[in-house]
């Protein structure tokens, strides 16, 4: 596996430290007044989502991994495990649901997905960047409320909440960005 320097690190990035798996979430480089300087990371932990915040001078090495991305198909959830296909192979493979968190009710059947594999072991998982949801619930439209920044909340069809422009209405589709968790145009 490829070294880099301490100052190299940047968010996304994941290493291999203190023996595991760590993806960089936020780095920050700090040049303080009296001695060297470093990359401030706060990084999470691949397999038990633990957080850890380290220091690297730009002498230190860390071991860059490199994962592989794998397109799978979501079959169906049991008993809080996610069950997932890979469409050449027909493997399966089961992630737990909270790998997803807040994003999960956007994982519809039949979704296909990115899995970032290490070795064979399954870590992360990767919804598609936007998702067609329908409104189930919303305020009526009103004629002539053409406010620029005006939102009005409404309920997607996977109980979600987000806020809509004033145009939209009850039954229509819309697409939403998976990464925000908000409204992106209309389907």
């Amino acid at each position: 596996m490829p070294k880099i320097n301490g100052n190299e690190i940047r968010p996304g990035n994941v290493l291999e430290h203190n023996g595991g798996l760590w993806a960089a979430v936020k780095v920050d480089h700090v040049k303080p007044g009296k001695g060297g300087a470093f990359a401030q990371v706060e990084m999470r932990n691949l397999r038990n989502g633990s957080k850890l915040n380290e220091r690297f001078r730009s002498a230190d090495k860390v071991e860059k991994v490199r994962l592989e991305q794998k397109d799978q198909q979501f079959l169906y959830e049991s008993d809080g495990m996610l069950v997932f296909m890979d469409a050449e192979t027909y493997e399966q493979i089961e992630l737990p649901a909270e790998l997803l968190g807040d994003r999960r009710p956007f994982l519809q059947d039949g979704m296909t997905i990115v899995v970032e594999f290490h070795e064979s072991e399954a870590l992360n998982a990767t919804l598609p960047q936007k998702v067609t949801c329908k409104i189930v619930e919303t305020e009526p439209v009103v004629k002539g409320q053409t406010a620029a920044n005006s939102f009005k909340p409404a309920i997607l069809d996977n109980g979600v909440k987000v806020m809509v422009p004033p145009f939209v209405g009850q039954d229509e589709m819309i697409v939403v960005n998976t990464e925000t968790m908000e409204y992106s145009e209309r389907a």
